[in-house]
């Protein structure tokens, strides 16, 4: 008894005297400062900037147009959102779904072929040394920083050269040239890949195609992750290039048969005095909704390594 006292009496001495425990201190608010309350202020201001157009394209598809005047953030009804899409589904014999089906298959195709040449040349870029290797890294960082309306003209004239206009491929093809992409794996492989890992993989008898997909492509997923959602945010969203490129309207990819379709109508432009199917604010915005769903789909679903690969290569191995 005398034993376990004098161990209790220790243990309570060691914890300040008693036998209970100290309460632990939370850490101290920042002061409140005028200079901190205005940031807060330009923040929420950019927040609401951002965030109100989002809300009326969400909402706008909910009510008819006098109702859209009335309270332009206020909800309106399903049934008004349900005939808002039977009505620009049944324009043309239903030439909207031909348009999500020519989007879906244009975009993963290219994100398929950008993704195939980008990250190879990446790594080879990174990992090996060979004649004209800088030449390569700057033509990629001037294909980088050039406008993609200033090569369209020269892209039109090469693919009506090998008679591919008005074709999947005229949209495909030059929309797989991915300068972004190869430069971001570039920055990724040539600092954050362990190339000590990459010599002992040598070592014991790998050759560079075993080395590239044993070790480098399952550790370059968040990179990745990014290559991908950036091509298809790019290659869906794509305009004018399948603009200049296809002349058919079945061929007509998302947001060229919509630019189509509410170009003429009295929703955008009053003076055009209708079409063979006027569409309405409400179903204009519906429109531009269709586009925007599925990169939020995209977002939600590659959002946690996005962060990852942002961050890939901001510190060095």
């Amino acid at each position: 008894m005398t034993a376990v006292r004098a161990r209790g009496m220790s243990s309570a001495e060691k914890s300040g005297g008693s036998g209970h425990r100290q309460p632990t201190r939370r850490p101290a608010r920042p002061p409140v400062t005028p200079l901190g309350v205005l940031r807060l202020l330009v923040l929420f201001g950019f927040a609401v900037f951002c965030a109100v157009p989002l809300i009326w394209l969400v909402l706008a598809p909910t009510k008819s147009d006098s109702q859209l005047a009335s309270g332009p953030l206020s909800f309106g009804s399903f049934h008004r959102a349900v005939l808002a899409w039977h009505h620009l589904a049944d324009y043309n014999g239903g030439v909207m779904y031909r348009w999500m089906l020519n989007s879906a298959y244009y975009s993963i195709s290219s994100v398929a072929l950008s993704v195939a040449a980008a990250v190879p040349a990446a790594y080879a870029l990174a990992t090996m040394t060979f004649r004209g290797r800088k030449l390569i890294l700057s033509l990629t960082l001037i294909a980088m920083v050039l406008p993609a309306t200033a090569v369209v003209l020269p892209l039109f004239l090469e693919v009506n050269a090998v008679h591919l206009t008005n074709t999947a491929g005229s949209v495909i093809l030059p929309a797989a040239f991915f300068p972004f992409g190869v430069y971001l794996a570039y920055v990724y492989f040539s600092t954050s890949l362990p190339k000590e890992l990459l010599e002992a993989a040598r070592i014991d008898g790998c050759g560079e195609l075993r080395v590239f997909f044993s070790i480098a492509v399952p550790l370059a997923k968040p990179v990745l992750a990014l290559l991908i959602f950036f091509s298809f945010v790019a290659n869906w969203t794509n305009y004018f290039l399948p603009y200049v490129m296809l002349s058919n309207d079945k061929a007509y990819n998302l947001p060229v048969g919509l630019g189509a379709l509410i170009s003429g109508t009295p929703a955008l432009k009053p003076a055009s005095g209708g079409s063979f199917l006027p569409i309405t604010y409400p179903e204009a915005a519906l429109a531009g909704l269709i586009v925007v769903v599925p990169i939020a789909i995209m977002f939600l679903f590659f959002q946690r390594f996005l962060v990852r690969g942002l961050l890939s290569g901001s510190v060095k191995s």
